[in-house]
Parts: C-alpha cells; sequence; structure tokens
C-alpha cells in the first residue's frame, strides 16, 4: 500500500504542474469590446481614437482588445448613443449635445456659450478639477437614464463658423441663408439669431451643398473640413465660431461592460482617454494651421473675420436659451449654475494669461 501511495503522489503533483500550465480559454481570451463611433474613417479624430485603442491594448498587457469603427459601421450618426445604452455596442464615441434633443442639460457637457467667459482650457478644466465629471456621471444615471459611464477624450474647439457660397458682410447677409449646423441647442442659438439652421451629418454635407439644400455648413475645423472635401464646393471660409468656441467629445461606455472590466482595466481606459484629450490639441493646432495654408495657397480658398454684429445676436440668444432652460430644467440650472461658479475664481486669471500669447502672436506676425 505504501509503495502505491508512493508512486500515486509524484505522479498527482506532475498533474496538477501541468494543468497549472495549460491555459484555459478563459484565462487566453482578452476582453473584446467595440467603440462605435460618429466619425468617418477619413477623420484625423479617428486616428486619434485608433491610437486611444492601441494605448489600451499595450497597457492592459493585451488582456483587453478594442475594435476602433467608423460611422456607420453598426449604427449611424445619431444613433451612437442608443447604441451604446442597449448594449448593441460596449463603447462608442461621439459629442454629448448630439443626445441634447432628449435631455436638454446634454449640451453643457459637449458645448457651452462661454458661460462666464470660459473657454476650452477653463472648460476642460471645470470637468477636471470642478464638479463637472461628478455632474456628468449624475447626468447621464438620473436624467438621461442610460445606462453608461463616460469620460472626456477629445478636444476640438474652437470650431468655425464654417463655408459660405458667397461672402457675409453682417447678420442680414447670414439671416437669408439655409446654414448647417449640429442638431439640438446648438441649432437653437442659430435658430435664436434669425438663422435658418439645418441639422445634417458630415457625409451628406458635400452632397447638399452641391445640390443647394444648403448656402452655408460648419463642420468642425480645418483639418476636418478638408477632408470632407467642402473646400471643393465653397470659397469663402469664416474660422471664428461662436456656437462651439468649447468643443468636448465623449467616450461612452455601456454600463454592464464597464462593471465587468477589473479595477485596473478600469483605470487603465480612464488613464488612456485623458492622454487622448492631450493628443487632440496637439493635432488641432499642427493640422488645422498646415490645412489653413493648404485651402489658401493650393485651393483659392479665402479666410474671413467673422461679421462683428453675429457677436452680440449670438450672446443674446445664448443668454436667452440658458435661462429658458434654466428655468424649465432643474437639473441643467444646476450644471449651468455650476459652470458659472467655477468661471468666477478661473476666467480672470486665464484671460489675462492669454493675453500673454495674444501679444506675442501678434507680434510675431507683424514681423512678417
Amino acid at each position: 500500500m505504501r509503495r502505491m501511495f508512493s508512486k500515486f503522489v509524484p505522479a498527482l503533483v506532475l498533474a496538477l504542474g501541468l494543468a497549472a500550465f495549460v491555459p484555459t480559454a478563459k484565462a487566453a481570451d482578452p476582453v473584446k469590446w467595440r467603440i462605435q463611433t460618429a466619425l468617418p474613417a477619413a477623420s484625423m479624430y479617428f486616428d486619434i481614437l485608433k491610437e486611444f485603442g492601441e494605448n489600451v491594448d499595450t497597457m492592459s498587457a493585451g488582456r483587453i482588445k478594442t475594435e476602433i469603427l467608423p460611422v456607420g459601421a453598426i449604427v449611424g450618426f445619431f444613433d451612437v448613443q442608443d447604441a451604446v445604452d442597449k448594449g448593441i455596442v460596449e463603447g462608442g464615441f461621439t459629442w454629448a449635445h448630439f443626445f441634447s434633443g432628449k435631455r436638454p442639460a446634454a449640451y453643457l457637457f459637449a458645448d457651452q456659450p462661454s458661460v462666464g467667459g470660459m473657454d476650452q482650457f477653463t472648460y476642460l478644466s471645470w470637468f477636471i478639477e470642478g464638479e463637472g465629471y461628478d455632474l456628468y456621471q449624475d447626468f447621464i444615471e438620473n436624467d438621461l437614464n442610460a445606462n453608461m459611464v463616460a469620460f472626456i477624450n477629445l478636444m476640438s474647439g474652437g470650431q468655425p463658423l464654417g463655408w459660405f457660397k458667397e461672402p457675409i458682410a453682417s447678420l442680414e447677409d447670414f439671416q437669408k441663408l439655409k446654414y448647417r449646423s449640429p442638431p439640438g441647442i446648438t441649432g437653437e442659438l442659430f435658430t435664436g439669431m434669425g438663422v435658418t439652421a439645418v441639422a445634417l451629418p458630415g457625409g451628406e454635407l458635400v452632397p447638399a451643398a452641391q445640390r443647394g439644400i444648403i448656402d452655408a455648413a460648419e463642420w468642425i475645423n480645418p483639418g476636418e473640413d478638408i477632408r470632407l472635401g467642402l473646400h471643393q464646393v465653397w470659397k469663402h471660409y469664416y474660422l471664428q465660431g461662436m456656437h462651439q468656441a468649447s468643443d468636448l467629445g465623449s467616450l461612452i461606455i455601456n454600463k454592464d461592460f464597464w462593471n465587468t472590466l477589473s479595477p485596473d482595466l478600469q483605470k487603465i481606459i480612464e488613464i488612456a482617454a485623458k492622454a487622448s484629450v492631450t493628443d487632440s490639441i496637439a493635432v488641432n493646432i499642427k493640422r488645422n494651421g498646415e490645412a489653413i495654408e493648404v485651402l489658401q495657397k493650393e485651393h483659392g480658398v479665402t479666410i474671413h473675420d467673422t461679421p462683428a454684429d453675429l457677436y452680440p445676436a449670438f450672446v443674446k440668444s445664448a443668454d436667452e436659451i440658458m435661462e429658458r432652460y434654466s428655468a424649465q430644467d432643474p437639473f441643467f440650472k444646476k450644471v449651468a449654475d455650476s459652470q458659472r461658479a467655477f468661471a468666477e475664481s478661473t476666467v480672470p486669471y486665464w484671460t489675462k494669461l492669454l493675453g500673454l500669447y495674444k501679444g506675442l502672436g501678434e507680434a510675431a506676425l507683424e514681423k512678417k
């Protein structure tokens, strides 16, 4: 009996040892998730999102595998949020203002009409150092009633007023046109200025312009617009747009999927999203500057300053919209009040500091 036991124990130890080195399918297979974007594959921001996916995959040592999908791969431009909410896809990229038609406060988590004088950097600071992220998640869970979590992962402001068939010299000229703008409150801002605003996804802009359905349009910025091909239809471009002086894109993630991830994988995604914001800032400055040169020198595009009387008309429309929605929607007011309070303590410092760079830039341009 002792001899049999002495033979059995080593055999058992060997079998258990071998079993420990045989990978199971569960341990070997990475967690796979798809991010359905609202961007065409040709977008420079699509490139940033692909890099985001690569960062997540690399930092996780292959434990998670990210697939970045162009618009329309699974759902269309306006359906990204619903697809993530319902679990059709695990993740998505969009701008929160695209679901402001469902709940108005969504607008305040992608764009804000310079509340208290904030620019896009003070706006980003509100998310990270202020109440922004807490209010955003509160909004998603309790106001939008969506099964998601969200992180800011892209900055694309300030966005130009856009492309025009003919030059405009005044607000009156602008009011005569059919103008493509984003949907929801952003479109209402233009409507409040007396402009006929038409909501169209990016892929439909050039055909609509060619057929005369619209007379003018905004998209994102020079680096994106040149890829879309708007310069092939119209040659007049106005860089100063007020409607999206700040513009932050969101990574949205199905909450059920998110809760299956280990804390370290969740943190990897969060940190990679922050890195994408940095990438987008660098890309915006370089590629938009390059695009302006190409548009002017190679395509005969004329760069115009936005007529001065558009600014007070925009501010008036924005104030009216903010007051109306704040009166109608307690959560909208809560977010707007938080942004105003944050602006009171940051805008005085930041605006003075920006004066330094404006002065240096203008001095450098005068030497040319």
